[in-house]
């Protein structure tokens, strides 16, 4: 017999809070993959009765959370839900959000953290930086500038889980030079399989960096990087970066609504 939550809990037991509980159980049924789904899904997916489901999503949809389907007797997210996804996303910014946890890991590392995207040709760009405080530092002058995304470890971090087909934007730009293609997919393979990219003065001579990509509820729409003057640190040096930087790209991403990192594309 499948178990079933208890109904029974009494008003002062904490039953508000409960509640609260069950109406996030049931909200959290609903994805891309299971727009709509009936009482019997839902009580079956949450371990809920199917009277206690019954109430619960008509309390929701009496309030605008949930909404009953066209011509169905089975249920959607509510157009309520709409105005507050607004108002979450302009307090969820990516740049807002990752400027404190890059304040946070520049005064762990020591060094210059940087925040890149991947824009629609692919070009990587740098958007954001904290500075690092040492006299000899890594300083992004080119904050913006639209840079080859497979030049510098931020790159590589984003093309480690890019669509296939971006990916094969990049390849097709190196269709000249065989090797690079070769050396490229070697890279992304190996970032696919640390988690993690290395540059050793790729890009810019005498500047080393590490970088891991950042997700949102999408895939990866950003990475963090710690950027470091190459006198100062080497490969051993940046791997010894990687806790402290896998700790900040786990808190940016569950800001943003991120599970961590999906299985690797193939491409």
């Amino acid at each position: 017999m499948e178990a079933r939550r208890d109904d029974t809990a009494e008003p002062n037991s904490g039953g508000g809070v409960q509640s609260i509980d069950r109406a996030v159980a049931i909200l959290s049924v609903f994805s891309r993959a299971r727009p709509v789904a009936g009482i019997s899904e839902i009580a079956r997916l949450t371990g809920l009765t199917r009277g206690t489901t019954h109430r619960l999503v008509s309390a929701l949809a009496s309030h605008g959370f949930m909404a009953q389907a066209a011509d169905s007797t089975a249920y959607s997210l509510g157009p309520r839900l709409l105005g507050l996804g607004e108002v979450a996303r302009e307090q969820l910014t990516l740049e807002s959000q990752a400027v404190p946890i890059m304040t946070q890991l520049r005064d762990r590392t020591g060094e210059t953290v940087g925040l890149h995207v991947l824009d629609a040709e692919p070009s990587r760009r740098t958007i954001a930086q904290v500075e690092s405080q040492q006299p000899l530092r890594r300083i992004y002058t080119d904050l913006g500038v639209a840079r080859p995304a497979h030049e510098g470890a931020p790159g590589k971090a984003l093309l480690a889980h890019a669509a296939p087909e971006r990916l094969a934007l990049v390849r097709r730009r190196l269709a000249d030079a065989p090797s690079a293609q070769e050396r490229l997919d070697r890279q992304i393979e190996g970032v696919r399989r640390a988690g993690f990219a290395i540059s050793l003065e790729e890009r810019v001579p005498g500047v080393v960096a590490v970088a891991m990509p950042v997700f949102d509820h999408t895939g990866a729409v950003a990475a963090l990087s710690v950027s470091v003057p190459a006198v100062r640190a080497g490969r051993d040096e940046l791997v010894g970066f990687v806790p402290v930087l896998r700790e900040a790209v786990d808190e940016l991403s569950a800001r943003l609504g991120g599970t961590g990192a999906p299985v690797p594309p193939d491409g």
